[in-house]
């Protein structure tokens, strides 16, 4: 966890979806000393960071298994946030059904899409039948509501806790490398130390209409041995064309390399914007093994 100051000063934190879900399970994980605070979408999250209703925002961008989750990459170049750290997050998703109610009794299971396809196993195990709801939190709270022992529910500890569900069994998912990394983010910028420790850089940047533009944007980060952890291209404005680029690299902007290779990359762009500077999750450490 970033030990720098914005953190430290948090008191709220603002995560998208409703009590129970995973976004607030990472957010107490990740921030045991806030508030965690729903909103009702990503924009709404957002929103509650710039207005200062929250203090920071625990934002999900990509998922191991389902990839990068598009409506944050599109929110992203145009709000006035700043990154301040990350947090990965196993998910586990527990089979939970009202008081009483036991494994040979449920009928049907309800949760989220992916939540269920990624819970194959038990689902078959069980013969149970499929009923998809928007979100697991919600699945949760809709079976404690409706109190019937045959039906269930794929979500979180914690949504178990809130609505006063019983599991009937735990970490049912079918594969154990079900991760989603989230961001830490805030109204205020604030760069991580340059103490020689792992350090990310997060920026977002358009390329100029030359030929071998993204070629020759990126070849300095190559011929100064800088990695290059992420990029991901999308359209604009309803062009079909890759115009904007999310990119992370591993190093700090004050190490000579990377300020080497940033300035060639600015030479061959028409935007470039640094999103933010912060220490390295130690779940990546784990990524290199």
């Amino acid at each position: 966890m970033d030990n720098i100051s914005l953190i430290k000063s948090a008191r709220r934190v603002v995560f998208q979806g409703e009590p129970g879900s995973y976004s607030h399970l990472a957010a107490r994980e990740a921030l045991p000393g806030c508030e965690a605070v729903p909103a009702p979408t990503f924009e709404d999250a957002f929103a509650a960071i710039r207005e200062g209703a929250a203090d920071l925002g625990l934002i999900p961008i990509e998922n191991s298994l389902h990839g990068r989750i598009a409506d944050i990459h599109h929110l992203l170049p145009d709000a006035p946030l700043f990154i301040l750290g990350e947090h990965f997050h196993r998910v586990r998703h527990q089979l939970m059904a009202i008081p009483g109610a036991t494994l040979s009794s449920i009928r049907t299971v309800v949760s989220q899409e992916p939540a269920l396809g990624q819970c194959r196993n038990i689902v078959r195990e069980l013969g149970l039948k499929r009923q998809l709801w928007a979100d697991t939190a919600g699945a949760a709270r809709h079976v404690a509501e409706v109190k019937d022992k045959t039906l269930a529910a794929v979500a979180s500890k914690l949504a178990a806790e809130i609505h006063g569900l019983t599991i009937l069994k735990s970490d049912v998912e079918d594969a154990n490398h079900n991760v989603t990394r989230f961001l830490i983010m805030s109204r205020e910028s604030e760069i991580a130390a340059n103490p020689g420790e792992p350090v990310i850089t997060t920026f977002i940047f358009r390329v100029r209409n030359v030929p071998a533009a993204l070629y020759k944007a990126l070849g300095g980060f190559a011929t100064n041995g800088v990695n290059m952890t992420k990029l991901e291209s999308y359209q604009l404005e309803g062009s079909f064309n890759a115009t904007q680029f999310f990119a992370d690299i591993d190093g700090h902007p004050e190490q000579h390399n990377v300020q080497l290779a940033l300035e060639e990359l600015e030479f061959f762009t028409s935007s470039l914007k640094i999103l933010g500077v912060y220490s390295a999750h130690p779940f990546r450490r784990t990524l290199k093994n």
